[in-house]
């Protein structure tokens, strides 16, 4: 089986130009791909966007700014029409078996022999109002969007979603076909080979005091940083000496930043040391804590489990498919008081056990459903059961 893999960006590595677009989610697909599924795999992309079609579509997004209203050029038929043109011509070139995408942009319009696969996060309907940048958008990209998702379901002989949450979306607002529509969770976006008797001896030199949380995102208030702020805060008042350690953003508080967080800035996972020092720094934490008000699928959460590591984290968007609670976490209410957050880390620090024996569940969910190595099997099988 070839398969010809289409990203507008360059998937090839990381530390390319574009491929840390979706934490290079992009990248670890196409690695997915590779090992698991293809004998061989051929990348269309970058894609390129011709100067011309940049002019109109700056043009349309001054007009759009008049009007106050948010307007984005991905959903534009002339731009993904550019896009499905390009991957054709490669195609045409071609003796791949299937083509495959990260997201609907390149395929949602192509006309080609081979059958179209795409995996994605979310479809156009579950972002609208739930991101800041497709809030308040104006009529001519909501319908161009439904459009765009629509037509890809339709010419799609599967949509892989890697939440029920998309994939419901898909079938009730879509009509898409529910034998088409399948869910297959994305997997940790670092190379983690630790046996589980390593994780166990990282567990074991977890210290009970103090807590050590951690929160790793770049949009600080997105992201929930302020509540995991808050969560700390209250767990140092009630007597649970704990320490926040914030990697991506800087935390943005009112004054002087408690002496009880610890930023560290952006660390890049492109290099073996950035790898190497978010392996550290997960591996030393007792939770991760990501409290975020919106999110597709983070794979930050199948990062920290892949060392053992719970997290606490809200039930919005496809977050309730990778954290189940008693299992590799919590999930809490995004509205949550404060309290429950901390009630559930306290009875865990109390009841110490319990808190090694969710560590070590963690990690063996992240060996049978959230790894990229089980992602790729399981792709694999849709692939033969549906193609064949």
């Amino acid at each position: 089986m070839k398969i010809a893999y289409t990203t507008t960006y360059n998937a090839r590595s990381l530390g390319t130009q574009g491929c840390n677009e979706w934490s290079g989610t992009g990248y670890y697909i196409a690695q997915s791909l590779k090992h698991q599924v293809a004998s061989d795999i051929e990348y269309i992309g970058s894609l390129k966007n011709q100067l011309t079609l940049k002019a109109r579509l700056k043009l349309k997004r001054h007009y759009h700014e008049l009007f106050h209203k948010t307007y984005i050029k991905t959903t534009e038929p002339i731009l993904l029409k550019n896009y499905a043109n390009q991957v054709a011509k490669k195609l045409a070139q071609s003796d791949a078996n299937i083509i495959f995408s990260a997201t609907v942009d390149p395929i949602a319009y192509l006309e080609c022999q081979q059958p179209i696969i795409f995996w994605a996060d979310a479809t156009f309907a579950n972002l609208i109002d739930f991101y800041p940048q497709y809030s308040n958008l104006c009529q001519e990209s909501i319908s161009n969007g439904h459009l765009m998702e629509k037509t890809a379901l339709q010419k799609s002989k599967l949509a892989i979603y890697s939440s029920e949450w998309a994939a419901q979306t898909a079938i009730e607002y879509y009509q898409a076909d529910p034998a088409k529509v399948q869910v297959v969770p994305f997997g940790a976006n670092i190379e983690s080979s630790k046996t589980l008797y390593e994780v166990k001896d990282l567990i074991e030199l977890r210290p009970l005091n103090p807590c050590k949380l951690l929160f790793i995102g770049v949009d600080w208030f997105r992201k929930g940083g302020d509540i995991a702020l808050k969560v700390a805060q209250e767990l140092n008042n009630l007597g649970l000496s704990t320490e926040l350690t914030v990697i991506g953003s800087q935390p943005i508080v009112e004054g002087s930043l408690p002496s009880f967080v610890k930023p560290l800035g952006f660390i890049s996972k492109s290099s073996r040391e950035g790898q190497e020092k978010i392996h550290q720094l997960i591996g030393e934490s007792h939770f991760l804590i990501l409290p975020s008000l919106a999110d597709c699928s983070p794979i930050v959460l199948c990062e920290a489990n892949s060392l053992g590591v719970p997290c606490l984290s809200t039930k919005v968007g496809g977050i309730p498919t990778i954290i189940r609670t008693g299992l590799n976490g919590a999930t809490f209410d995004k509205a949550a008081d404060i309290s429950e957050y901390c009630k559930y880390v306290i009875h865990l620090f109390t009841n110490y056990n319990e808190y090694k024996d969710l560590a070590l569940s963690a990690f063996n969910e992240y060996q049978t459903r959230l790894n990229w190595k089980v992602a790729g099997r399981t792709v694999k099988k849709l692939l033969v059961d549906n193609l064949n």
